[in-house]
């Protein structure tokens, strides 16, 4: 473990590099968030010191990092269980279609685990109508809002629920923030639809075979 020393000579980039591998493992095995396991990560290595948030890992980090333990310590069943959740993704998507769903997170990008959700974008006129879809199809759910992308002032709705023993979160946009959202270069603009999910399935089976 890295130590703060009175001469404040501590190797800033590798406390970086510990504070990511400690955060991907809390990802990896108890289902953290990033901005949790990163605090929790810090204040492990750290304990009560106070750390600059420049010296922090980012996301970008993190995630490589999860990369890289997935494959060392969950190559037996990391693979397969994105593969179960993609199919899973897929099956609502294609069920939201008129939505013009879009997958996102860590079921998209491939480092997705045993306590990972499916997190869905949807383009719909009123968040409503989305719900009343569910109600109709025997779904329960559960409403809450969060802050837009970047720019944007108006809160996201976000619809949660169980769908066949899978959490998923629908954070529901208007049609119109579509082309705004890629515009404001936001991270919710790395997005999949269903014909690239699609291929992201066929691509991790025919490598699996």
């Amino acid at each position: 473990m890295i130590t703060m020393t009175n001469e404040r000579k501590t190797d800033w980039g590798g406390l970086r590099g510990e504070i990511a591998m400690a955060a991907a493992r809390l990802i990896a095995e108890e289902g953290a968030t990033y901005e949790m396991a990163k605090k929790k990560a810090a204040h492990q290595i750290l304990g009560n010191k106070r750390i600059n948030g420049k010296f922090l890992p980012d996301n970008t980090e993190i995630e490589e990092e999860l990369r890289i333990y997935n494959a060392l310590f969950m190559a037996d069943t990391q693979p397969a269980r994105l593969l179960h959740l993609r199919r899973t993704a897929l099956q609502m998507m294609h069920e939201l279609a008129q939505f013009q769903p879009y997958i996102t997170g860590a079921v998209l990008n491939g480092t997705a685990g045993e306590h990972s959700d499916i997190h869905l974008q949807l383009f719909a006129e009123s968040a409503k109508d989305v719900e009343i879809f569910l109600l109709n199809k025997n779904i329960d759910i559960s409403v809450t809002e969060s802050p837009g992308y970047r720019g944007k002032t108006q809160a996201v709705e976000t619809i949660h629920f169980y769908y066949e023993s899978e959490i998923f979160h629908l954070a529901v946009y208007n049609p119109d923030d579509m082309r705004k959202m890629v515009r404001a270069m936001d991270t919710q603009a790395e997005r999949a639809d269903i014909g690239e999910l699609e291929r992201l399935i066929e691509q991790q089976t025919t490598l699996s075979a």
